[in-house]
């Protein structure tokens, strides 16, 4: 059976990763997740863009945020609240059962991707979720005010100070999670794909880890991004403000030139005013807005379709 590796931040690539799991015969696809977001809080150990690829996934993301579980309860914040505790990173209390076991089982010795793979099948998920490496990487925000931890700067400071450049510690000692370079040795697959997330934040963390970004230039899968930039304006989160603070043109043809040799196709919206990319990736054309379970699906079979393209060219 072909594989599909998916690399994803937190909601954008989510939503992608949602549409390649369900056209894709489970154990297909496997999603490769952004950690440099994870952080201590409350002293719990948290992975912001793992469990929202996890919710997604299992069909329990909050439909409204794309973030945290549906139907969630706050009983536990209203009460840290009532004892003047430090609620400016909100954890439902469904949420908090999962940090709280991922804390346990760390705190046990146990690897991160050992302890992602049991809440995904206790979640019922078809798909493997890893994340890019087991060692601590942290991503540190360099702004106008200093240098501040991700969740300081994203939650706490609601993205305010001018972004200067970004810092991964811990990236240089990292290692890709067990198994995969087996897996990538071992499996034919369909395509690579970078989700449309955010490149500076939620991929080139992954790209950080020393080995990462050589085994994908080394398959001989074709490597598909998708934009998460439409005419000018960034489709979520940050990416379109980061990009103006660091001097960068926001446009999908910066995203390509971002990328580089690492892909081999930029997926875009239709709308998006983009020219073909001399000596660049070859630009392809899809919805790339994914507001319905269809658009999701329909943009993951796309790809796919491009991706067997580009394979028989």
């Amino acid at each position: 059976m072909a594989g599909v590796l998916a690399l994803s931040g937190g909601v954008g690539g989510a939503k992608l990763a949602l549409g390649l799991d369900r056209i894709l015969p489970a154990g297909a696809l496997t999603v490769l997740c952004n950690t440099g977001d994870d952080f201590e809080h409350l002293g719990l150990s948290i992975s912001p863009d793992i469990d929202t690829v996890l919710y997604t996934l299992a069909g329990i993301a909050n439909p409204q945020t794309g973030w945290g579980r549906a139907n969630e309860t706050w009983t536990f914040m209203a009460a840290l609240a009532d004892l003047g505790g430090d609620t400016w990173f909100r954890l439902g209390d469904a949420d908090l059962a999962v940090h709280i076991e991922r804390t346990r089982r760390l705190a046990a010795g146990d690897a991160l991707s050992v302890i992602t793979e049991h809440l995904r099948s206790h979640l019922g998920i078809r798909s493997t979720v890893l994340p890019m490496s087991d060692q601590p990487v942290r991503t540190q925000v360099e702004t106008s005010e200093g240098m501040l931890p991700f969740q300081q700067y994203f939650v706490k400071r609601q993205c305010e100070p001018a972004v200067r450049g970004f810092r991964f510690d811990g990236a240089s000692e990292a290692t890709p999670p067990p198994g995969l370079s087996q897996w990538l040795a071992d499996t034919p697959l369909e395509a690579i794909i970078v989700c449309p997330s955010n490149p500076f934040i939620s991929i080139d963390p992954i790209l950080a880890v020393p080995g990462l970004r050589r085994m994908i230039l080394d398959h001989s899968a074709p490597v598909i991004a998708v934009s998460p930039v439409i005419q000018g304006r960034a489709v979520k989160g940050p990416t379109a403000k980061m990009m103006s603070e660091l001097g960068l043109a926001v446009t999908s043809t910066t995203v390509a030139a971002h990328y580089g040799e690492l892909i081999d196709a930029l997926v875009v919206d239709h709308s998006d005013d983009i020219e073909p990319i001399r000596n660049g990736p070859t630009v392809l054309r899809a919805a790339t807005l994914m507001h319905s379970q269809k658009d999701k699906c329909d943009l993951a079979q796309t790809i796919l379709t491009y991706a067997r393209n580009l394979r028989t060219r």
